[in-house]
């Protein structure tokens, strides 16, 4: 298991995520996020923002997930 935080994913927040693999890592990402968009945390909203502006380019989209999956490979088992 290797952990990340909501920020490291792009989000808002330091909230802590733990996941065997990047997939699985990115799931619980998509899911926190989705439930702070529900809350409609403003800090949250801004930081989906910001990605919804990067998925306008499908290279610059893949870029920053590649990077997110090396940054992910890079971290220490838990």
């Amino acid at each position: 298991m290797k952990t990340m935080t909501c920020k490291q994913l792009g989000g808002a927040c330091d909230i802590k995520f733990q996941a065997g693999t990047f997939e699985e890592m990115a799931e619980l990402s998509k899911q926190h996020g989705m439930d702070m968009l529900n809350k409609k945390d403003k800090a949250h909203l801004e930081a989906m923002g910001k990605m919804q502006e990067l998925m306008k380019s499908p290279d610059a989209m893949q870029a920053w997930f590649d990077s997110k999956r090396k940054e992910f490979d890079a971290l220490p088992e838990d």
